[in-house]
């Protein structure tokens, strides 16, 4: 027989697992094709037991969202990084038994997921970028402003590799090619973007800071950026956000990293949350603003955007 005690917490435990119950039934995130999502520059799937989507993928599962997280190299260039995602759309393709998928990048994973959409957009039915850096980033044109071949440089880049390279080995996941710092800052710079650009321009704004194409080659395009680099005071990496914004600020309101018109493709979402480039993926470890909608939730109302579009 069950005391008085013992039901009141079966109904208190009844009572709070209804709401995650309903939410699995509604299936509010279950897309018709898988969601893979595409790490930036120094990014990983997951680090010493830590998610780079902190909490995200977990979410997105829970009401019936198929998910992928994939790795590729921390520092190289976007064709480089979306030939090794392709190799893993294509075995993602194949596992899942969908013909297509919904690639989600974020920071260099925007001009990554770009790239497979542009040379296999049979295998992808919608790209998503988060405050990825279309136009370049200020940052970028600054460290490049090292004079190329000289020791600075060399001695910047053997810092920057060896970095990516402990990252790489510490991930749960490692990925096998090398790093090349020097080939993802030609990359992020103004005018590795604009020769980019001009090779793969679906849906790139044709104005200074517009929006794209919708759609191109039956690929849907959507993006979505922050632009309040300093959110908790208990998040360390602010002071990182912080510094990169007082070189962005010069040009426009930017994340820390990437500019709130640069980070434009397809159809903007929203490009003014308040949010900086860790944010953006709900770093570290959840520490946002408190006055801002959740980051996870954002991702969450974006997969029902996808379900909604019968992507």
């Amino acid at each position: 027989m069950y005391n008085n005690k013992t039901l009141l917490a079966l109904c208190i435990a009844s009572a709070l697992a209804l709401p995650s119950l309903a939410n699995a039934a509604s299936g509010y995130t279950q897309t018709k094709y898988p969601i893979v999502l595409s790490h930036g520059m120094l990014g990983f799937d997951k680090l010493l037991g830590v998610d780079y989507w902190y909490g995200i993928p977990s979410a997105l599962r829970r009401d019936g969202a198929k998910v992928y997280v994939t790795q590729v190299s921390q520092l190289n260039t976007s064709e480089s990084r979306g030939e090794e995602l392709l190799a893993q759309v294509e075995e993602i393709v194949a596992i899942s038994g969908q013909s297509k998928v919904n690639l989600l990048g974020h920071s260099h994973g925007g001009p990554t997921i770009r790239y497979v959409a542009a040379v296999r957009p049979d295998l992808v039915a919608s790209i998503t970028s988060i405050g990825s850096p279309h136009k370049g980033s200020p940052v970028a044109d600054l460290i490049r402003n090292v004079q190329p071949g000289s020791a600075g440089e060399a001695l910047l880049a053997g810092l920057t590799n060896g970095l990516a390279s402990l990252i790489n080995l510490l991930s749960s996941n490692p990925s096998s090619s090398a790093q090349n710092a020097l080939g993802a800052l030609e990359s992020l710079n103004s005018a590795g973007s604009a020769r980019f650009n001009s090779k793969f321009p679906q849906g790139i704004p044709t104005t200074a800071c517009g929006e794209g194409a919708y759609k191109v080659n039956g690929v849907n395009y959507y993006s979505w950026g922050g632009t309040s680099p300093l959110t908790n005071l208990l998040d360390p990496s602010d002071l990182l956000m912080g510094a990169g914004a007082l070189i962005i600020n010069k040009v426009e309101a930017n994340d820390g990293l990437v500019g709130r018109c640069s980070s434009h493709l397809g159809q903007v979402i929203r490009d003014n949350y308040r949010m900086n480039h860790l944010d953006e993926v709900n770093q570290v470890i959840g520490l946002t603003s408190l006055f801002e909608t959740s980051p996870v939730s954002v991702y969450r109302q974006h997969a029902n955007r996808l379900k909604n579009a019968s992507l």
